[in-house]
């Protein structure tokens, strides 16, 4: 189980180490936990998390370059190519190279991708009520979040030694 401790006494010194003031932690179990309240939802519509972030982006936009694609869910071409792959399979979507420029690989949604966007209307306000939170709250966190996505752009990645 994992505890956040946020009733310790306050103190004059913040241990940086201690596993309880990690970020990075506090992240990892809220990402998985919050992604795994999805699979259920997902199950009916024969998706994974990765697949619906992808079909959100599409039923946003479309048709959408693969490389659009990759850059609008921060995922790069090897880990993009095999979920475009698997919901081409589904019949969910379809990949052909664009007529006026044969170097980018257009993604469009098939009229069953389409169609899935009214199943999948169900799933936000199932999420809310499974986190108990308001519209209001989880549009906060997700600002949030966005901030931190913004900050860790623009900070410099170091070299492995």
């Amino acid at each position: 189980m994992f505890v956040l401790d946020t009733n310790s006494p306050p103190s004059t010194e913040v241990d940086l180490l201690a596993l309880e003031n990690q970020v990075c932690l506090a992240l990892a179990v809220a990402s998985r936990r919050v992604i795994a309240m999805y699979r259920p939802l997902l199950a009916p519509m024969g998706l994974t998390h990765p697949q619906y972030l992808v079909m959100l982006a599409l039923w946003g936009q479309e048709p959408m370059t693969v490389r659009k694609l990759g850059q609008r869910l921060s995922l790069e071409p090897a880990t993009l190519s095999p979920l475009l792959k698997r919901l081409e399979t589904t019949g969910y979507l379809t990949r052909a190279r664009d007529p006026h420029d044969e170097r980018n690989l257009q993604v469009r949604l098939t009229a069953e991708g389409r169609q899935l966007r009214e199943q999948a209307l169900e799933i936000p306000p199932a999420i809310m009520e499974r986190l108990g939170m308001e519209l209001e709250e989880l549009t906060a966190l997700r600002d949030h979040l966005g901030e931190v996505i913004r900050h860790t752009e623009a900070a410099p990645v170091e070299a492995s030694a």
